[in-house]
């Protein structure tokens, strides 16, 4: 994987210049509509989830909207899916997209569009990423660092996000969502921890020609020291997690 190579020497250099200009996004307020959609009685006991994942700042975060077009990147139990199937309304769309190493965890996610008529399943090979259409908001969240595994091919996260750049609108955002590893670490922890070092995956991201916009924090806890695999009990559910804006360019 000669890819890993170049991006992962430069995080010696880089990872101090990085840290220091990544500045943390301010949280925008709540709006009405989203919290209309957190209080949809078909969400059903996703609702006990709700204040540990902040979903209702991280929708505030993504910027999505009634009218919008999203593509969620392995949406798994559909958690996120529903709400960004509420928000975007019937005028807006979502489509689930699932990399077919990953469909035997994606039972759940085919069986979301019969109980809700605004999204579209998309089963594709994990590299060849693509929607029907131009989309507003691509959204992933814990699924990234798994791309440089063998069992997603591997797939050079850099044929991802070019096609993530591909598939948005002009101004469009993209939210990465994951466990973070050790500075310095690189792609290290991937496999192991299921973890990713979030200074190679801004570089990443912006080598496609992406603009960081920045982080929210809400996810961020400093007791976990990164360590451990995300799925010990000591840590599970509480996981350091690092939320990352970027938009492609408006021109």
């Amino acid at each position: 994987m000669k890819w890993i190579v170049p991006l992962a020497a430069s995080l010696v250099f880089a990872g101090a210049a990085i840290a220091q200009d990544a500045p943390a996004a301010s949280q925008p307020a709540i709006p009405g509509y989203i919290t209309a959609s957190l209080a949809a009685p078909s969400r059903g006991d996703d609702v006990y989830e709700d204040s540990r994942r902040e979903i209702a700042n991280i929708m505030a975060f993504s910027e999505v909207k009634a009218g919008d077009t999203v593509l969620e990147l392995v949406p798994g139990s559909g958690y996120w899916s529903k709400v960004f199937s509420s928000i975007v309304g019937p005028m807006g769309k979502v489509y689930l997209a699932v990399p077919t190493p990953m469909e035997k965890y994606s039972e759940a996610t085919k069986s979301l569009p019969a109980t809700l008529s605004n999204t579209e399943l998309l089963m594709q090979p994990a590299d060849a990423l693509s929607a029907p259409t131009p989309v507003d908001v691509v959204f992933t969240s814990q699924n990234y660092h798994d791309y440089p595994l063998a069992f997603m091919g591997p797939t050079d996260p850099a044929v991802l996000n070019k096609a993530v750049f591909d598939m948005l609108n002009p101004g469009g955002v993209y939210i990465v969502i994951d466990h973070a590893a050790q500075d310095g670490s690189g792609l290290r922890d991937a496999d192991g921890l299921h973890r990713i070092d979030p200074v190679l995956v801004r570089q990443q991201v912006e080598a496609a020609g992406f603009e960081f916009v920045g982080e929210s924090e809400v996810l961020r806890n400093p007791v976990d020291d990164r360590t451990l695999s995300v799925f010990n009990d000591e840590i599970r559910g509480y996981t350091d997690q690092f939320i990352y804006k970027f938009r492609k360019p408006a021109q």
